[in-house]
């Protein structure tokens, strides 16, 4: 499967983020709050699938529900197995990145990239 012919399930991201509100006891008009948003429709447009979060919301969700936001994002390489299909890219991104001067600080849950001087 090429890279270009990923894609974010937008129906199985909705369902996602309203099993991780619930799990996490959240109201949907808290979440809002907690978000920062002028009403509820938001997230009640994200739960449907009609839409989905920018990516400042991504962040902030994954932080309120205490994951990573790639357990919130449901692709359709997304598998059960603990290794993500895109990890092999990712870590082709990280070598190409450590060639051209860049290293790499692990941190937990997170990685720092640096510029070498």
């Amino acid at each position: 499967m090429d890279i270009f012919d990923v894609f974010v399930d937008m129906q199985a991201t909705g369902d996602k983020i309203k099993q991780l509100r619930k799990q996490n006891h959240y109201r949907v008009f808290d979440l809002a709050n907690a978000l920062g948003l002028e009403s509820e429709q938001a997230i009640y447009k994200w739960q449907r699938g009609q839409c989905l979060p920018n990516t400042d919301n991504l962040v902030r969700l994954s932080i309120l529900f205490g994951c990573h936001i790639e357990d919130i994002l449901i692709h359709n390489m997304t598998t059960g197995e603990d290794e993500s299909p895109l990890l092999p890219f990712l870590r082709a991104v990280l070598s190409t990145m450590i060639q051209y001067g860049f290293y790499i600080l692990p941190e937990k849950d997170m990685i720092s990239i640096k510029l070498t001087e």
